[in-house]
């Protein structure tokens, strides 16, 4: 624990640093630098200090997947027992599978009371486990893949005497997000995109289990001494690349208000700030309109040159390639709404993928920040800078004054039912 880090949260700083009276208990808190701290307190009875033990292995399960800090207080004295930074989000992972290697055939001979010439009956060795990617939903990060990276399936069982075939090596099953896809090394060859739920991929087959001498008998050789080694299970390095599977897509400068417009049109609280990349991974969030449900995703922001790594680079667009609509949210308060148009439209074309060729609304926000006149005389130069190309469907509104809100859902909904046709 660094003190540096906890000064901010003054009430937690005392906390840790001030000798207290008081009975044993744990103690959990946030330690998110951007969150006020968030306390719940545990008693646990009867623990001894230095003692781990007794504390129960519930309270550090439940909050196994949260940023928290696990700390435990006797009298007079704290003890820092466990730290987990939490879940992060992670849509890229490159990890190295091996399947298990098959089992070695073996060479025996039967021996029994009365039988002379028992002749051979080494068994096979068993197969090598499987290594099978699962695409499994409620998940949307490869956080799992960060720390571990090598992964070996089960080998086989040696074979024995008496025919005995060694047993199989057990199939190693890795769970990935839903949309996950996997590529080669070099992630020139798409090997699988795991687009629906259960859907299974074999990365590497186990090795093949090696002969026992039983197969190697014949008429001029009744008593071989010679068995197969099992083979070698397969072995690669394979690239995870998740993207998230939406419906629509928000995408823009940054500061355009997407988040804003998130919480607005959904459940999600995503972190909204009045400064540039608020946003640092792709929030999700569900949309009710009329029975229905489509799932939104918003982005990180764009800036021009991203596809060269300006700002957060472009790789997020990989998020808009499975969504069916794009919202294109542009900051009503910017002097030119074209050049920021244009901007955003190059940069999803140089990344590619098709994302230039999916339906789009283009989204006005903020108009709550200006007055009549200037929103009528940009509409109007906006609108005058696609010439005679064909116009996106372009719709105002103010996301933190909830106006225009049930006018864009209604037409998210119908352009939406028109893609769908």
């Amino acid at each position: 624990m660094q003190d540096e880090h906890y000064r901010s949260h003054s009430f937690f700083y005392w906390f840790l640093t001030t000798p207290r009276r008081i009975q044993p208990f744990v103690f959990i808190a946030s330690v998110e630098t951007d969150t006020p701290p968030y306390f719940l307190l545990v008693e646990v009875p009867g623990t001894a200090p230095g003692s781990k033990t007794s504390i129960p292995q519930r309270v550090q399960n439940h909050h196994r997947f949260r940023d928290v800090a696990i700390i435990i207080f006797y009298t007079g004295n704290c003890k820092f027992l466990s730290y987990n930074r939490g879940m992060k989000f992670l849509d890229k992972a490159k990890i190295f599978i091996k399947a298990g290697d098959g089992g070695n055939g073996a060479a025996t001979f039967r021996r029994e009371k009365y039988i002379e010439f028992g002749g051979p009956n080494g068994g096979d060795g068993g197969r090598g486990g499987d290594v099978v990617f699962r695409a499994v939903p409620n998940v949307n990060t490869l956080i799992d893949y960060r720390y571990k990276m090598h992964f070996t399936a089960e080998r086989g069982e040696n074979g024995m005497g008496k025919m005995r075939t060694g047993a199989s090596g057990e199939t190693l099953v890795l769970p990935v997000p839903t949309g996950t896809v996997i590529l080669s090394e070099n992630e020139e060859i798409e090997y699988a995109d795991l687009n629906t739920d259960g859907m299974e991929y074999l990365a590497a087959r186990g090795g093949n289990g090696g002969w026992g001498n039983l197969h190697f008998k014949s008429p001029t050789n009744r008593a071989p001494r010679q068995a197969n080694d099992g083979l070698p299970g397969e072995e690669r390095t394979v690239v995870l690349r998740l993207k998230l599977i939406a419906d629509i897509g928000l995408v823009g400068f940054p500061n355009a208000g997407k988040s804003t417009l998130l919480s607005a049109v959904t459940s999600a609280r995503p972190k909204i700030a009045n400064y540039p990349f608020t946003t640092l991974n792709p929030q999700l969030g569900v949309m009710y309109a009329h029975n229905r449900e489509f799932v939104m995703v918003d982005l990180p922001g764009l800036i021009e040159g991203a596809h060269t790594g300006v700002g957060l680079g472009d790789r997020f667009l990989g998020h808009a390639e499975r969504t069916k609509m794009i919202l294109h949210v542009i900051d009503g308060t910017e002097p030119d709404w074209a050049t920021r148009y244009k901007a955003i439209r190059h940069e999803m074309d140089s990344y590619g993928g098709g994302l230039l060729t999916k339906p789009e609304m283009v989204v006005i926000n903020k108009i709550d920040a200006i007055g009549d006149d200037e929103l009528s005389e940009k509409m109007t130069a906006f609108k005058k800078s696609f010439g005679r190309k064909k116009k996106p469907e372009i719709v105002t509104i103010s996301a933190a004054g909830r106006i225009g809100i049930d006018e864009l859902i209604a037409k998210i909904e119908k352009m939406f039912l028109g893609v769908e046709q």
